[in-house]
């Protein structure tokens, strides 16, 4: 549903003479309108000139620092993509061997997450975390609903565990499916949910624990072991068994080729389904995102349904049913082409932009690192409490030269702190993050000569917080 309002007087289009080669001064009288159909056709390469002079005024998306989502791929996968954008990713029947790579996809994520028996691992791509967020969180939800059927029935009414710094799929997900949310707010420097805070919301009603391993916020990943760890121990007390859904849409991606050692995965028994985006570190142009189940159990049978493929019948579940195939086939692209030793080589290097760059941007004076870049490629700052700027006016200023770093405020209960956030990925080499470093320094005198943040003299600050 587009949400935007049509003009009601439509402005014109002029087009250059030389756009249409075959007639120059029929084209100089062409003025198509823009909100109403023309009352004919246009030459194609008419159409195509004044579309891209409009995008012209886009960002550079290579500059976007806000964005978690990919940016550039290699020119193999965009051809592969171009070949598959007419496969329609629902007619496993017409497109089996498309059908197949999501197959071999989803085998590759429940191996490289540890699932107890990777062959009967439950799977599904889908258009991006969103998505598979809410279908997560549609199966937590029945499997509540099938073990407390007489208290639903008498108006029990479900809620979900999360950290006040969820992205904001999970709260549609509560509002579209009737669920409470039940978020912990943040306190003092802990920006995202603890194993304490989890426990302390969950009781008989709760359908699960949502853990986020990296935080859009600051980068940071939750304690998903140590909440595990206490809903064990709840569990033992009370005999609640609540399970836990972690939200990998960028860590998933990210932790098991840089951070082994740190257990969030099916490796703990209390964790029951996985969702990770592939178009933020999984290296694909968006959108794609992926739903694991860790077993046939975590999902309930009557959510699935089954199309017939190769004779037989493959399991589908989704909320979207017509979507590009291309997306899923870069993905395996992604994970032919780079292995282990590659997607480690490849996050490594964002991570060693970020932690260089985070640290640089310390050494300048006039901000406080919250982040510094070491778990998810991902840092967050604030500005010295005796600057007479914001984080807004250097987003600002930036913005001037075309770099795109998102400021916004923290959500309760630290609204009183407003941080920049930097989003280092595939494609911002060391290079550019010094160009940017050395616009920052040039920035920082102009902005020290401020008589005070610019929204205490009347100019709206301006928000950019981009997942």
């Amino acid at each position: 549903m587009a949400l935007h309002k049509g003009a009601g007087n439509d402005r014109r289009l002029s087009i250059g003479p030389l756009v249409g080669a075959a007639d120059p001064l029929g084209s100089m009288k062409l003025a198509p309108p823009l909100h109403r159909l023309g009352e004919g056709p246009v030459a194609a390469d008419t159409a195509y000139q004044l579309i891209h002079d409009e995008l012209m005024l886009d960002g550079n998306a290579r500059l976007n620092l806000a964005t978690f989502v990919t940016t550039s791929m290699e020119t193999q996968a965009t051809r592969l993509m171009t070949e598959c954008l007419d496969k329609n990713m629902i007619d496993k029947d017409e497109y089996p061997q498309t059908a197949e790579l999501e197959r071999r996809c989803v085998a590759i994520l429940a191996d490289l997450w540890h699932a107890p028996d990777p062959d009967a691992a439950v799977g599904c791509s889908t258009t991006g975390s969103s998505e598979a967020c809410m279908l997560a969180g549609m199966a937590l939800k029945r499997r509540w609903m099938r073990r407390n059927a007489e208290r639903y029935a008498a108006g029990a009414r479900p809620n979900l565990v999360m950290g006040v710094n969820v992205q904001v799929c999970w709260e549609k997900f509560c509002t579209f499916w009737e669920v409470e949310a039940r978020t912990a707010p943040m306190e003092g420097e802990r920006f995202h949910l603890d194993a304490e805070h989890a426990v302390a919301l969950c009781d008989e009603d709760t359908i699960g624990v949502v853990g986020i391993l990296g935080s859009t916020f600051d980068g940071s990943y939750e304690p998903i072991a140590e909440i595990c760890a206490a809903l064990d121990d709840l569990q033992q007390r009370t005999g609640l068994d609540v399970p836990v859904h972690v939200d990998g849409a960028s860590g998933g991606m990210v932790a098991p080729f840089l951070d082994p050692q740190v257990v969030w995965d099916f490796r703990l028994p209390r964790v029951a389904s996985i969702n990770s985006s592939g178009h933020k570190y999984g290296l694909v142009y968006p959108g794609v995102g992926w739903a694991l189940w860790r077993d046939q159990e975590a999902l309930p049978e009557e959510l699935v349904f089954r199309v017939n493929y190769l004779g037989g019948e493959m399991p589908t579940f989704a909320l979207n049913f017509s979507r590009p195939g291309a997306e899923v086939v870069a993905q395996y692209y992604v994970f032919l082409r780079l292995g282990r030793d590659g997607f480690r080589a490849v996050q490594g290097a964002c991570r060693e932009v970020a932690i260089h760059l985070s640290e640089a941007i310390g050494q300048l004076g006039g901000f406080r690192l919250l982040t510094r870049g070491d778990q998810l490629p991902v840092f967050a700052l604030t500005t010295a409490d005796d600057e007479p700027f914001d984080v807004f006016d250097v987003s600002r200023r930036l913005r001037e030269r075309g770099w795109q770093v998102p400021a916004y405020t923290f959500p309760a209960n630290r609204t009183d702190l407003s941080v920049l956030r930097v989003v280092c990925r595939n494609g911002f080499s060391l290079d550019l993050a010094d160009l940017l470093l050395a616009d920052l320094s040039r920035l920082l005198p102009e902005l020290r000569r401020q008589p005070g943040p610019l929204k205490e003299l009347g100019v709206p600050a301006r928000s950019g917080f981009h997942h």
